[in-house]
């Protein structure tokens, strides 16, 4: 959709992504069921508590880099945004470099912003016109009507873990394979509120808020385990209402989960780097 020409401020907190939202908003084949398909889901055990421990996994690994992209559709648009970074799920922090798409029109590229990801916080960088260069906006996750994990252009990866933790349902569909390793795939559906009652202190209150902002608290979604246990991949699909339309935007979120044990180096901005003035938003 069309960028929005005319310029206003808006003060930087939880309307600093706005912007960003209103800018970009706007499978997989499996295995068939065979006998040794059957057999190898039994090795499985079940799958809705195979998948609520998924994120318990990743913190067992440690850290690991990740790859991430989101597509989101209304109207008949559609747009994709692309990140790569790492992180580190023990102190549950990330940095990644999101790639924005082009104008509409074709005729500009826009800069990376360099995000951080924290328990409760969202620290980004580049974020748009009226922000110093060297300055971070930082937002409160959990006063996101989408807990972050559709604001920021790319969901947290273990908040991405811990929406399994809400799983209702699942079933296995087979062995294959992502980037060379042999998973296991499963495809269900989880629901916000029960994966906010399960979730980790620091991602309680973004989830809780997701449940409550989100067209449907339940999520569709692919999730592929390798034999750690350890999410390589998973791809979950939310609804939301940005607010600006009244047509629910579809936004289709895949997380890409390798080089488990690679150190991932975040440090969190001081006071001082934090911009506190307004954001000139296009």
């Amino acid at each position: 959709m069309a960028a929005r020409q005319r310029r206003h401020s808006r003060t930087a907190g939880g309307t600093a992504v706005a912007g960003l939202v209103a800018w970009i908003c706007v499978g997989t084949t499996g295995c068939s069921w065979s006998g040794a398909a059957a057999e190898d889901a039994r090795g499985a055990g079940d799958p809705v508590e195979t998948l609520r421990h998924a994120a318990d996994r990743l913190v067992d690994a440690g850290s690991s880099k990740a790859r991430t992209s989101m597509e989101m559709a209304t109207g008949g648009t559609r747009v994709t945004v692309r990140g790569e970074g790492g992180y580190d799920y023990r102190r549950q922090l990330g940095r990644l470099k999101v790639l924005l798409p082009q104008d509409p029109a074709g005729q500009s590229e826009h800069r990376p912003i360099t995000e951080l990801l924290a328990p409760g916080a969202l620290f980004m960088k580049n974020r748009g016109a009226g922000v110093p260069d060297d300055k971070w906006v930082r937002v409160e996750t959990a006063g996101l009507s989408d807990g972050n994990l559709v604001t920021g252009g790319a969901t947290d990866p273990y908040a991405a873990a811990e929406v399994l933790r809400g799983t209702l349902a699942a079933t296995y569909v087979g062995r294959t394979e992502v980037a060379g390793t042999k998973v296991r795939h499963y495809r269900g559906t989880a629901d916000l509120n029960q994966a906010a009652k399960r979730a980790s202190a620091g991602g309680r209150d973004s989830l809780r808020a997701a449940a409550k902002g989100f067209a449907t608290a339940e999520v569709p979604f692919d999730v592929y385990l390798d034999d750690q246990g350890r999410i390589r991949k998973v791809r979950q699909r939310f609804s939301f209402v940005n607010g600006r339309q009244k047509e629910a935007v579809a936004v289709a979120s895949t997380t890409l989960l390798y080089d488990f044990g690679t150190p991932v180096d975040v440090r969190l901005p001081a006071a001082g780097d934090i911009y506190a003035g307004t954001i000139a938003e296009q």
